[in-house]
């Protein structure tokens, strides 16, 4: 298979897609070393009520230009999430939070993901325990050292 692509064109391609996403791992680990971004649950209020990550904010889609600088100051790093890889919500809130200055990565594989990794969950009722899924996650530990 052969492709008008240059080197160049796929490293500035590849590049790209590191500087706007990044995925549960990485997420769950800059938690750990307590990095400084918000982590911005974008789903409706029956999604936010059955579970989302520990240390999310809800703000869904349609509320995030008229909520967000009051909530969030201009400036910090957000990370946005939705159900996952077969919903483009998170891309259509990132894209909402770049139109207000925002520097915005989307979680990819969203909330989906997240819990399949076996990262924590909490629910409107406390904390939910799940194990990761072997299929998704390794089943020594939560880094696949990619």
């Amino acid at each position: 298979m052969t492709s008008p692509a240059s080197a160049a064109d796929r490293v500035a391609h590849f590049s790209s897609k590191l500087e706007f996403e990044t995925d549960p791992s990485d997420v769950h680990a800059a938690i750990h070393d307590d990095a400084s971004f918000v982590l911005v649950d974008t789903r409706g209020n029956v999604a936010w009520s059955q579970g989302r990550a520990v240390s999310a904010i809800h703000l869904p889609t349609r509320e995030i230009a008229d909520r967000a600088t009051a909530e969030i100051p201009v400036g910090t790093p957000v990370v946005v999430y939705c159900w996952g890889p077969g919903c483009n919500g998170g891309a259509k809130a990132a894209l909402e939070f770049a139109k207000l200055g925002y520097d915005v990565r989307e979680m990819i594989g969203g909330f989906e993901y997240w819990v399949r990794e076996g990262f924590p969950v909490v629910d409107d009722h406390g904390r939910i325990v799940r194990e990761p899924d072997v299929l998704t996650a390794p089943a020594a530990g939560p880094s696949c050292d990619c």
